[in-house]
């Protein structure tokens, strides 16, 4: 299963990136990092050890605590809860500065816009919308989709369409390593951006004695 968050969240002129992500088993934390320009300006972690081992009812109960940590710092961000200060190269440019659309350098914003339904069964169908600094879709980027920890290496590229959107269909491979993930990086220019999901397993239900 998939098992994680990204979202883009205006407070006082700001844009900031905030992601949640599972970080597995072996660490069992759920880590929330909010960044600006790609620095980490805030991260917020919680264990989940009284959820071990995983069944399907506390998987359920996980992905509760991971959707509520998201949206509380998102929360925060927007009513000033949570008053992040920003690097002093780093605030804001003027209106008259040269649009990010133009810059050769940057960071990029990527979403997985179907994230609650991009896999059925083995097939895997990823639709990506890649943003800039100001929030605008950024068309010909190239975006590369891969899987960390499949038993075979598994990479996929395509290019963004006018409204900044790229899509990948493919059949997931078998999962091999002890912490498998789905990758998705943007480029255009200088400018770069990343998405990375833990991936799950299904649990095993436990056969009858």
């Amino acid at each position: 299963m998939l098992f994680g968050h990204n979202s883009n969240v205006q407070a006082g002129g700001t844009t900031y990136h905030v992601q949640t992500e599972d970080r597995g088993t072996t660490n069992a934390l759920i880590d929330t990092t909010v960044y600006f320009n790609g620095r980490v300006l805030h991260r917020r972690t919680n264990n989940y050890f009284d959820l071990l081992p995983l069944s399907p009812h506390r998987e359920q109960a996980l992905k509760q605590r991971l959707d509520e940590q998201h949206r509380a710092v998102v929360e925060e961000l927007r009513t000033g809860a949570l008053h992040l200060a920003l690097p002093r190269e780093e605030k804001a440019a003027p209106a008259s500065a040269k649009p990010a659309t133009a810059s050769a350098t940057g960071v990029l914003s990527l979403e997985l816009l179907n994230a609650k339904t991009w896999l059925t069964g083995k097939r895997a169908l990823l639709q990506i919308a890649v943003r800039n600094e100001a929030h605008q879709a950024v068309g010909n980027a190239t975006v590369i989709a891969r899987v960390d920890g499949a038993a075979e290496a598994t990479q996929f590229s395509a290019k963004t369409g006018d409204f900044g959107h790229a899509q990948f269909e493919f059949d997931m491979p078998r999962l091999a390593g002890a912490e498998p993930a789905l990758v998705i990086e943007a480029s255009k220019g200088n400018a770069r951006g990343h998405l990375r999901f833990q991936l799950r397993s299904k649990p095993r239900v436990p056969s009858a004695s």
